[in-house]
């Protein structure tokens, strides 16, 4: 016999989702695409600049502002070094984006480091390379994130006293933006980008006819002083240099978003991700030489604590180097300056939807290769990763508490992942070309293998010194922890491939398996109480013909168990029911010893476990209801040679949600 507790109807999951919820989730990302709309949803090159290079250009807001602030570590005189360093930024900028534009021709599937790094240096070195990138996509949405909102504190003080929270709500907001679909959001966001795009070289040419007509530019900082942290010379002063050099490039993060989104383009697709790199690469240095020039020339200052800048009121925070120079270039005029403050805000916000595209796609590869769970291989209703992207958000959102949406203190965590797969990349592509010139005879297409090749072998070098400098200045600011982080993942991914490996060889048939049908079938029908989804559970078990046909019920009260049998009795069911002791009132444990039994005394045989479940339309009802179900289920599928089948019983209140999915 056998029972669950009084009104135990083993009650089910079947709270299916209601209109209220779906219409939300439909205002909020919009109705679901068909799979077939997937070439729809590529992206012309004027929309896939602002999608791909959001990061790269945001990076011009804060790349000035991180080399003057290491250089000031050594009072004003090391800024005279600002130009040679910003010098070297432009020349490794340009080396990258030449030797990307050889990746995206040679590897256009969207893999970009991680395929280029598998395929010539071999799985595990790929896997390395993927775990560097799947942790700069998610520094570069917390970095840029918590940058928008330290630069509206410039101009909105209020902004700053919840800053984490205004950082939390943007991501929040892009989430959503990008779970709508890669072209709906990318044509959204590219106003903001051109917007900001527009309102930087204004600047700058208002500066240029400004200095022209012979008026002075000087921001509000110019006369202030700097307190050094001490005298640098020798070794010290080249390590300052370089890490100012390290500091700054950072406006190179996001050029290999790029290479990664390949199929993301119309066609042609390798010639569009090639000739928007190299759109990307001329404006964004523009800016960049742009910014520094005007920094140095309207001499700002900025320093890493308040206390060190001698002239900086009392109780006020420093300025952003962007707010301080169109302060001094349109003369501390109100709309021009807070538009820029704006603009500025808007790309930094967006940047991080550089990752938002990038990091879906990367996982989505990941996992189809193993590496990840599948889950996030798969589109959601809008054609987008929507896993990937609500991954990506929360461990961003999670970085941006831990560090308070400090900018400079997440800084130093960032570029390292970067430059790990540049270099690793620039090894990859000069095996490509070795391993193809190999067997390619044609002597023109030689010559272009052999330019490629000293290509990627100058970004090989410039790359791999950049790593190590950075390694060296960054690594006691706090970048161990992403030295740290890069082995560890790369070890969970080893281990989450090994996992579906097994499960693999697991599952695998041979020619020699065949389909072996069960000696016996003993088929048990769960009974709490008699009533219309029981007597479904029993005339559906019935109708399978089973070898042994029982109902069980557990007798948590002795009181409800024999009214049950009296009633069993009178309707003269035409099912053996067999009752289940429980002094301690437990249901899942008899249950499963009874069947353990069961499988003891008939190892060739097969138990079948039929569960009536109730069906209801809305999630409260779901809570109303006894789970002993989900408890049971999750138990007896672990238990070899049982079958469980629920029996559903639908309830008024689940027929709406029937009428809206016909």
């Amino acid at each position: 016999m056998c029972t669950a507790p009084p009104y135990t109807e083993f009650v089910g999951v079947g709270s299916a989702d209601v209109p209220l919820s779906d219409g939300a989730k439909r205002l909020l990302v919009g109705r679901a695409l068909r799979s077939d709309r997937l070439h729809d949803t590529l992206l012309p090159k004027r929309i896939a600049l602002p999608v791909f290079a959001s990061d790269a250009l945001s990076s011009n807001a804060y790349a000035t502002q991180e080399i003057l602030l290491v250089l000031s570590l050594g009072g004003l005189s090391l800024y005279s070094f600002g130009p040679w360093v910003a010098l070297a930024v432009i020349v490794i900028y340009f080396t990258v984006v030449a030797s990307y534009r050889q990746n995206v021709h040679a590897y256009p599937s969207g893999g970009g480091d991680y395929e280029v790094v598998a395929t010539n240096l071999g799985p595990n070195w790929g896997v390395m390379v993927a775990s560097a990138l799947l942790i700069d996509y998610v520094l570069t949405v917390a970095v840029s994130i918590s940058s928008a909102v330290a630069n509206l504190s410039s101009a909105l003080p209020f902004i700053g006293l919840h800053g984490t929270w205004w950082a939390v709500g943007i991501i929040f907001v892009i989430t959503v933006l990008n779970l709508r679909g890669i072209k709906e959001s990318g044509a959204l966001f590219a106003v903001p980008v051109y917007f900001f795009m527009l309102s930087i070289f204004v600047m700058i040419g208002v500066a240029v006819v400004r200095l022209a007509t012979g008026s002075e530019l000087q921001a509000e900082s110019a006369n202030w002083d700097v307190i050094p942290e001490e005298t640098f010379v020798g070794l010290a002063l080249v390590f300052v240099v370089a890490r100012a050099f390290s500091s700054g490039t950072t406006a190179l993060t996001g050029i290999e978003a790029v290479s990664n989104g390949v199929p993301a383009f119309r066609r042609p697709k390798s010639k569009n991700a090639a000739t928007t790199l190299l759109l990307l690469g001329v404006i964004s240095m523009a800016m960049f030489t742009g910014i520094t020039w005007l920094a140095l020339q309207t001499g700002v200052r900025v320093t890493e604590f308040n206390k060190d800048l001698i002239g900086l009121p009392a109780g006020q925070e420093q300025k952003t180097v962007i707010v301080q120079i169109a302060n001094a270039v349109f003369d501390n005029a109100y709309v021009p300056v807070i538009i820029i403050t704006f603009a500025t805000a808007l790309i930094l916000a967006l940047a991080a939807n550089t990752a938002f595209n990038g990091f879906p796609v990367l996982g989505s590869i990941l996992a189809r290769d193993g590496y990840l769970p599948k889950q996030l291989h798969t589109r959601g209703d809008r054609l987008a990763f929507s896993n990937g992207i609500l991954t990506l958000s929360g461990l961003a959102i999670i970085l941006v508490v831990i560090y308070q949406a400090d900018v400079t203190a997440l800084i130093q965590l960032y570029i390292i992942g970067v430059f790990v797969s540049f270099t690793l990349s620039q090894i990859g592509m000069v095996r490509h070309w070795n391993r193809h010139l190999r067997s390619e005879t044609d002597p023109a297409a030689r010559r272009t293998m052999v330019r490629s090749r000293i290509i990627n072998s100058f970004g090989l070098v410039m790359t791999g010194s950049v790593l190590v400098i950075v390694l060296v200045t960054k690594f006691t600011k706090g970048a161990w922890l992403v030295v740290l982080a890069m082995p560890l993942i790369f070890l969970l991914m080893r281990a989450i491939s090994r996992h579906y490996a097994k499960v693999r060889e697991e599952l695998a048939t041979t020619d020699r398996d065949k389909m072996i049908l069960p000696a016996r079938v003993h088929a048990l029908v769960l009974v709490s109480r008699i009533h219309k989804p029981t007597l479904r559970a029993l005339a559906y078990a019935r109708a399978t013909r089973p070898t042994v046909l029982e109902a069980l019920m557990v007798n948590v009260d002795d009181d409800e168990t024999s009214a049950l049998q009296d009633e069993w009795e009178r309707r003269a069911i035409p099912v053996q029911l067999k009752v289940l002791d429980s002094p301690y009132r437990e249901i899942t444990r008899p249950i499963l010893s009874y069947v353990k039994e069961l499988r003891s005394d008939s190892p060739n045989d097969l138990v079948a476990v039929y569960i009536p479940e109730y069906v209801v339309g809305h999630w409260w009802e779901a809570l109303l209801h006894n789970q002993s179900a989900l408890r049971l289920k999750g138990r007896l599928f672990f238990s070899q040679g049982v079958m469980v089948t629920s029996v559903p019983w639908q309830l008024e209140s689940s027929e709406s949600v029937s009428d809206r999915d016909r």
